[in-house]
């Protein structure tokens, strides 16, 4: 089946993952360059808020905290939230046993943020214990910067053209992924190829056996090659953006709504912010979802991110009870300043 573009619906995703290589194998990627603006931006936030005793660590501790958070919350929590939350229930547990080092190779994707939230916890629980300060207090802060990571990581996985939205029709900013044509029938993946290699027959010189193979050696030579690009784009279904709107929701104005309410209620309970950060995340994950292409088994009607994301209602509640009962033990005040 050949897809008819709308008139506006013409762009072909075509934008190279990585920025620059400095070998074959070894090079800065778009995923790589996200995370290390998400930490030094939440860095400079909290220690922003760290001035302004907005947070319950002095400036000079900030850094200290982010590279803790970093490494064990996000890389650890995220990875390891990935490997058991999404590549063991698709692959088995076989393809961490023929390849152990699946496990930390972080630069080929593969990050849940369900798993870096969960990560986040636990390393904000031990690290306020170490410096016996309140561990809603320290949870505050982080939660109110970390949309801006994961604004971040959302277009990184625009960027690379992963985690693509839903087949949609009549929308006008709708666009085409050539990672979807994997989820097309063999019988359009090998149409496809025989079409590009008729435009590009430069293609073939490397001999590609799998399906995987072609496809990764049509979207590389599609990137610097319009007409390619064109033939490729015919493939393929015009999908939903779902990154960028997962971006704007989780990231942008999730992390506007918690700035608002940290700056301008100074006084604020102890894991209020933390408890809207994991209400209002469900709540633009859960409709995110609805408009991304499920890239793991479907729980019932679920998504697993929407399932998932079914629990933080719980974590929430329980954050929302601890900061009611500070206030009403008149440790904080919400008051308007």
């Amino acid at each position: 089946m050949v897809w008819d573009a709308g008139v506006f619906a013409t762009y072909v995703h075509n934008l190279n993952p990585v920025i620059f290589r400095i070998t074959d194998k070894i090079g800065l990627r778009w995923y790589g360059l996200a995370y290390l603006l998400g930490f030094v931006c939440g860095f400079l936030l909290l220690k922003n808020l760290a001035k302004r005793r907005l947070w319950v660590l002095k400036p000079e501790q900030t850094a200290d905290f982010i590279a803790a958070c970093a490494f064990f919350g996000v890389f650890l929590g995220g990875r390891l939230g990935y490997v058991l939350m999404y590549e063991i229930p698709r692959a088995g547990w076989n393809s961490i046993i023929q390849d152990p080092l699946l496990v930390v190779r972080t630069w080929d994707g593969g990050m849940a943020s369900h798993g870096g939230i969960l990560g986040l916890v636990i390393v904000t629980w031990i690290y306020a214990k170490k410096l016996k300060v309140s561990w809603t207090g320290l949870g505050d802060g982080l939660c109110v910067v970390a949309p801006v990571g994961l604004f971040f990581g959302r277009m990184a996985n625009f960027i690379n053209g992963e985690l693509y939205g839903r087949v949609c029709a009549g929308v006008s900013w709708a666009m085409k992924f050539p990672n979807s044509l994997a989820e097309q029938p063999l019988e359009i993946q090998d149409r496809a190829w025989l079409a590009c290699v008729d435009v590009d027959p430069k293609i073939a010189e490397a001999n590609p056996q799998s399906y995987g193979q072609q496809l990764e050696a049509m979207i590389t030579a599609a990137r610097h090659n319009p007409e390619l690009s064109k033939t490729l784009g015919e493939f393929l279904p015009e999908r939903h953006p779902s990154q960028i709107y997962e971006g704007l929701l989780e990231g942008l104005l999730l992390f506007a709504i918690l700035w608002q309410v940290r700056t301008r209620f100074p006084k604020a309970p102890d894991g209020l912010l933390t408890g809207l950060f994991f209400a209002l995340y469900a709540v633009f994950r859960i409709f995110g979802e609805q408009f991304r292409e499920p890239d793991a088994a479907m729980v019932g009607s679920l998504t697993k991110g929407q399932f998932f994301s079914v629990f933080m209602f719980l974590f929430a509640a329980a954050f929302f009870a601890h900061a009611w009962r500070g206030w009403r033990r008149g440790k904080g005040t919400v008051k308007l300043e």
